[in-house]
């Protein structure tokens, strides 16, 4: 990646088409790099531009002040967005194949990007969410997902009535592995299942599944959406994300009437998830008869071969491991220590019959402090076990996992 003073600088601030060609750097940047998002943060000094990698922030460029906001415009323009407002926030697609070739024939392929803005004191800000390219983590087996876990969700997805939650925070690669699960379906169905979905937005085309947006402005949200969608004979149905009780409420009822159910959740872990269902006031018996799995997921750095073994146990960070490997630096991976990420998941089965007792205690609206050692004794393998495994295999560092899950186990 080009150093931020260098991106920009041999554009001319005065040229008419200067923040066309400032887009295109930008995003060209950050597909360049494989970024998940490109951060135009406005501030006293200019527009800061920053590129998401591997989960982290890293410096791109820095756009003139006095220019910033006809950059943010031009973004606004590509997303088919109202220029004239910045005093509110905006959501949008940007729907692009190539840059303008007089500021450098660069191509982006096929992209797929989401722009948000939202007004600050120094003026707008933008985020751009950077999709994979087409053909990347389009089926499951290309997730990285570990071997006791793939088999197993095939399994589930293969059921005809259920719900299926994949949860995690912000940024774990959630809607990835339903895309890349609603692929597997139309696959599997060749065409013998009606595979439908409610999105906010729509992130991906899926050739095969008919997909649905909100449209707030129609009164067309999700729980709503849902509720006239099970009239239109599904047999599989995507709800892009359950944000509060009533979409988990007609979730829940779908996959109780004959319909598989795919959604995400924002928790912690899969037991948190449970646990968020139960305080949203879901019925336990709703849980108990509708859950078929929960998969969370986390996206952890993986360390780049310029790693090298850690000799002190104090740098361990208190992680029961004999041992572990650290990141350097080098050119192949910016500096940085650290090329691509690995996913850490626990799948929790609920229809298993290890899991019969867990089940009890969802139906008693047991705590999660019940409910986690109940999951353990099911067969799941926690976040902690796959990071540990992670760690003494040298896929990463005990201060990536430390960065991620934190310090409590």
């Amino acid at each position: 990646m080009n150093h931020p003073e260098q991106l920009l600088s041999d554009l001319k601030p005065a040229d008419p088409q200067y923040a066309s060609f400032v887009v295109d750097r930008l995003l060209a940047a950050g597909r360049a790099a494989q970024a998940s998002d490109l951060h135009l943060q406005p501030t006293a000094k200019g527009l800061e531009a920053k590129l998401r990698i591997d989960g982290v922030l890293q410096p791109l460029a820095l756009v003139p002040k006095a220019l910033a906001a006809n950059v943010i415009a031009r973004l606004k323009v590509t997303a088919e967005l109202l220029t004239y407002r910045t005093d509110t926030p905006q959501e949008g697609r940007i729907r692009m194949g190539c840059s303008n070739v007089e500021s450098g024939d660069i191509e982006y392929g096929d992209v797929e990007m989401r722009l948000s803005t939202f007004p600050t004191l120094h003026g707008e800000r933008a985020v751009v969410r950077l999709f994979g390219r087409t053909g990347q983590y389009e089926r499951l087996i290309d997730l990285g997902l570990p071997d006791d876990v793939l088999p197993s969700l095939k399994n589930v997805l293969g059921e005809t009535a259920g719900a299926v939650l994949v949860s995690g925070p912000a940024g774990s690669g959630k809607t990835t592995t339903v895309y890349a699960s609603l692929r597997e379906l139309v696959a599997q169905s060749n065409g013998a299942r009606c595979l439908v979905s409610m999105e906010d937005p729509i992130e991906s085309a899926v050739p095969g599944v008919a997909q649905a947006q909100v449209n707030p402005n129609a009164g067309l949200d999700l729980a709503t959406g849902l509720r006239f969608l099970l009239r239109q004979d599904p047999e599989v149905i995507v709800v892009g994300e359950i944000r509060d009780r009533a979409t988990a409420e007609a979730a829940m009822q779908a996959s109780l009437t004959g319909h598989l159910l795919l959604s995400t959740f924002h928790a912690g872990s899969a037991v948190e998830t449970l646990g968020r269902l139960l305080d949203m006031g879901i019925e336990p018996y709703a849980l108990r008869s509708s859950l078929l799995a929960i998969l969370c997921q986390r996206l952890l750095r993986r360390l780049c071969t310029c790693a090298v073994e850690i000799n002190n146990p104090d740098d361990f960070l208190g992680l029961p491991v004999r041992h572990a490997r650290r990141p350097v630096g080098c050119k192949e991976c910016g500096a940085s220590g650290y090329r691509g990420r690995i996913l850490l998941v626990e799948m929790l089965l609920l229809k298993s019959a290890k899991a019969a007792e867990l089940g009890r205690a969802v139906l008693d609206k047991a705590d999660t402090t019940v409910l986690k050692p109940l999951a353990v004794q099911s067969g799941m393998i926690t976040r902690w076990q796959r990071a540990i495994s992670a760690v003494e295999s040298g896929a990463t560092s005990p201060a990536e996992v430390r960065r991620i899950l934190g310090l409590a186990k």
